[in-house]
């Protein structure tokens, strides 16, 4: 699946089946369910969903939670907007 696909498919009301959870998680993002994106992955802790649960709490301004994750990912916390790194996940965790 392309980005430009996956971000299409926000804009409707299903989801693309077969997403693993961290991918999950930036779909409802996406859609502004920061809410169902965290709590998808609150609970995993590889590397993956680790990264994204970083930048969901990045995007919260939970600045101290987000480099904890970032940590547990092994992420630098990026210098870069929001919709940027949101970007950067998806083409990196993308099916």
């Amino acid at each position: 699946m392309s980005i430009q696909e996956f971000i299409e498919s926000t804009e409707g009301s299903l989801m693309p089946a077969d997403l693993p959870l961290h991918v999950q998680a930036l779909w409802y993002d996406r859609k502004g369910n920061w809410k169902k994106a965290h709590d998808l992955i609150d609970h995993l802790g590889d590397r993956e969903s680790a990264h994204v649960h970083a930048y969901l709490h990045r995007k919260e301004g939970d600045l101290w939670n987000a480099g904890y994750w970032y940590n547990r990912a092994g992420q630098q916390i990026p210098e870069v907007s929001l919709e940027k790194e949101w970007a950067q996940l998806a083409v990196l965790y993308l099916p």
